[in-house]
Parts: C-alpha cells; sequence; structure tokens
C-alpha cells in the first residue's frame, strides 16, 4: 500500500488496490501547512501523558493516531471536529488515558497529518475509512468520543457498524438536529477585519479561557494558524432517521443552547423521542464549544452495561 501524495493541489491515495480522487487541499497554501502543523508538533512535543505516534494506511491514505494509555485497557477512540485535529482532546487525554486505551485520530481532510482527502459525506466512505483505521490498530469493538463533525463521523459508523461500536458520547455532534446556516451571520464579519473574526469566533465557541500554561499558549497559537491557514469546507450534514436514532448503542449527548451551527434543542426534541437509551445533557447557556466535560464524558464512558 501507499500513502496519499499531493500533485498540483489534487489529493491522490492509492490503497487497496484502487486509486481514490477526492481533490481540494486542506490548506490554503505549502506555507500555511507547515505552519500548521509545525504548531501542532509544538502540541504533541508537550503531549501530558506518554504516547505514541502511528501512521495506518486506509484506502484514502494515511491516517495519523496519537496512542495513549495502558497497553491492556479498553479501546476509546476519539474523533475530533472540522477544522482540528488530535490536539482537540489534549486537556482530557490524561484523566482519560488512566483508564483507557486511547486513540485519538486525525481525520482525513482535516486540519492534521492524515492524507489530504475529502470524500462526499453522503456515501459509507468515512465508514470504509474507519474500517480500515480501526482494523490497523487491531480494534474490534470500541467506545467513540467525538465532538461537532466527529460526533457525525461516531455516528454514522455506529449506524453502519453497530457490531463494532460499544457506546458513544458526544458534544455537539452534527447528523441529529437541523444544521442552521451561520454563512448568514458569517459573511458581513469577513469584511469587518480581525475584529469580525474575533468576533465570529465567539459567536461559536464563546469568550476564550485565560491562558494559564504553555500548553495553552501553543494550543491557542495552533488553533489561530488553523483559522488563518486551513480551507473551510461548508458542507451540509447527512442527518440520521428515526429508525437510525433508534438503534444507537448507548449513547451521552451534551449540546449547548446557544449553538450558532447546529439547533440542539431539535437535537434533544428527536433523542428525546427516538432514542431512549441516549443521555441527554442540555446547557442552556452553552455554544458548539463546551468545556470542562472531560469528568462527565468519562463517568458515562465507564459506566458499564
Amino acid at each position: 500500500m501507499s500513502t496519499g501524495g499531493q500533485q498540483h493541489g489534487v489529493v491522490v491515495a492509492k490503497a487497496f488496490g484502487r486509486t481514490v480522487n477526492h481533490a481540494t487541499p486542506s490548506f490554503k497554501s505549502p506555507v500555511g501547512r507547515d505552519a500548521v502543523l509545525a504548531a501542532y508538533r509544538a502540541v504533541l512535543a508537550d503531549w501530558p501523558v506518554p504516547h505514541e505516534e502511528q501512521r495506518i494506511a486506509t484506502r484514502y491514505g494515511e491516517t495519523f493516531v496519537v496512542v495513549s494509555g495502558p497497553v491492556d485497557a479498553p479501546p476509546l477512540v476519539l474523533l475530533h471536529g472540522a477544522q482540528a485535529n488530535a490536539a482537540a482532546y489534549v486537556f482530557e487525554i490524561e484523566a482519560w488515558a488512566a483508564h483507557f486505551r486511547v486513540y485519538a485520530i486525525d481525520t482525513i481532510g482535516d486540519a492534521g497529518l492524515s492524507a489530504e482527502v475529502r470524500p462526499p459525506l453522503d456515501s459509507d466512505a468515512h465508514a470504509l475509512w474507519l474500517d480500515d483505521v480501526l482494523d490497523g490498530l487491531g480494534i474490534a469493538r470500541t467506545r467513540i468520543v467525538g465532538t461537532s463533525m466527529g460526533g457525525w463521523l461516531a455516528l454514522d459508523y455506529a449506524t453502519r457498524r453497530p457490531e463494532r461500536v460499544e457506546r458513544l458520547a458526544l458534544l455537539c455532534p452534527a447528523g441529529i438536529g437541523t444544521q442552521k446556516n451561520f454563512l448568514l451571520r458569517l459573511v458581513p464579519l469577513l469584511f469587518l477585519g480581525p475584529w469580525g473574526l474575533r468576533r465570529a469566533w465567539t459567536l461559536v465557541v464563546g469568550e476564550p479561557p485565560p491562558i494559564t500554561t504553555p500548553l495553552q499558549q501553543r494550543f491557542s497559537t495552533l488553533m489561530g494558524l488553523v483559522a488563518k491557514h486551513f480551507r473551510v469546507r461548508y458542507v451540509t450534514f447527512p442527518r440520521l432517521t428515526d429508525a437510525q436514532l433508534a438503534r444507537l448503542p448507548r449513547t451521552l449527548v451534551i449540546v449547548g443552547g446557544q449553538d450558532v451551527l447546529i439547533d440542539s434543542h431539535h437535537t434533544k426534541t428527536r433523542l428525546e423521542a427516538h432514542c431512549p437509551q441516549a443521555t441527554i445533557r442540555f446547557l442552556p447557556a452553552g455554544r458548539h464549544y463546551l468545556p470542562n466535560q472531560g469528568p462527565t464524558l468519562l463517568e458515562f464512558l465507564q459506566t458499564a452495561g
């Protein structure tokens, strides 16, 4: 197998006997890509627990995974949101790695070290990709944490591969409630320079927390570079049907009432109506970024049954 390569702005991945071409570079320029990945490496160098880095060959190119925790502990897969990478979970990893063998995966086509390939969402492409990643890691069945787009990836995989998913813990997941048209609010702000960009960022994630440690500074630098250099995807996420919601495994969903990207009220209503096995935590003042949820997620992930 060979891994992904970039040729004239077109990403081509060759693996498993076929060629896949879903071509849009993840970054606006090679210089911007290098800056983001250097900042990402700085965060990885400050990873709070011992870890190893693995590169898994898949039919969509190479996938980068940060692995932490005891070798004999139960597996836990982490799927980050859009415009991010495995560093999204750097502040939770110490607590989770004490109980699980944690696999923080860089999603293909995003702001990490995996292949710059973006297969369509309305297909089984991402489930096939995760098949390859889990097989490469030797994981037959796992718990999954997913945030935003990572939540959608987790939901999509659980509906297509129920035998491989033990339970889901999701933060502001796409794929259940109606997706809002944030572009209508974003476009005018883009004409207001740095202030407008900061305002747009605040609408999505709220006021940033104070920076008090070197790791927080490295993470803040990384996110700032991603915002500057990453090529944003404007996509509509397929929503699960009522029947698919009913077939999900035990699931925890945490959503914020002030989310400007996803209608969390609709997410809550649909889960209450069609997913009795779901535990719903609705935070009225929460936005699309919900800090300090690590202990709640860990408690749910450790629960038997």
